[in-house]
């Protein structure tokens, strides 16, 4: 089964900051509740785990993740995420995320098109269900790189309001090179039952919404 996601998501941070985040895979992974990078094979290649929560019960992925491409000028991370478990359900997922200047200034926005492939017990569940928990998903990562984008001190030469023509290459070194490790704060695991309230909670929203219109 395959799902094609496309999300923009309004970070309150610069876009220097925000790419300081983007450009480090393991500052990234950190972002999604429940993943951990633990170890790098090479320069484009790493292997991690993804454990899940579903009441008394922890499930783990183990799998690998392989940087496609890495833009610096156009502020652009592409890679492939791969992932199985013992009980023979297998996912992937093919990102391609970057950041875009916000409307106001001082913020961006980060954009994203993913297409997510799964197999085994996970295609049982069907894309009615794997869209709305891949959102829920996807939202909190969203708010943990916004944090983590927050985080990031800013070089005292920085300039107050860069544009992608602007952008100096020190100014990004500098912040990449104190860009935070977010995995401290992050939970250990995702909780599945949390991600199933939202979305049940969310369907019962539109549900009662139609009925009022």
């Amino acid at each position: 089964m395959e799902v094609q996601l496309s999300k923009r998501y309004p970070v309150e941070a610069r876009i220097e900051q925000a790419w300081a985040v983007l450009a480090d895979v393991r500052a990234t992974a950190a972002c999604m509740p429940g993943a951990a990078i633990t170890e790098q094979l090479d320069d484009t290649h790493y292997k991690g785990t993804v454990r899940s929560k579903v009441g008394p019960a922890t499930m783990q992925f183990g799998g690998e993740i392989e940087v496609l491409g890495l833009d610096t000028a156009a502020r652009q991370l592409q890679l492939l995420g791969k992932g199985t478990d013992k009980g023979g359900s297998s996912a992937s997922m093919k990102l391609n995320a970057h950041l875009e200047h916000g409307e106001v200034p001082g913020s961006c926005v980060l954009v994203g098109q993913a297409t997510v492939t799964v197999s085994g017990k996970l295609a049982q569940f069907g894309s009615r269900l794997l869209v709305p928990v891949s959102d829920a998903m996807l939202a909190q990562f969203a708010d943990n790189f916004r944090a983590a984008a927050l985080a990031v001190p800013l070089a005292a030469h920085a300039l107050p309001i860069s544009t992608p023509e602007q952008t100096e290459p020190a100014t990004r070194l500098a912040a990449a090179e104190t860009a935070p490790d977010p995995a401290s704060e992050r939970p250990k695991e995702l909780n599945a039952l949390t991600l199933m309230w939202t979305v049940f909670t969310r369907w019962l929203g539109r549900l009662f919404g139609k009925e009022k219109a």
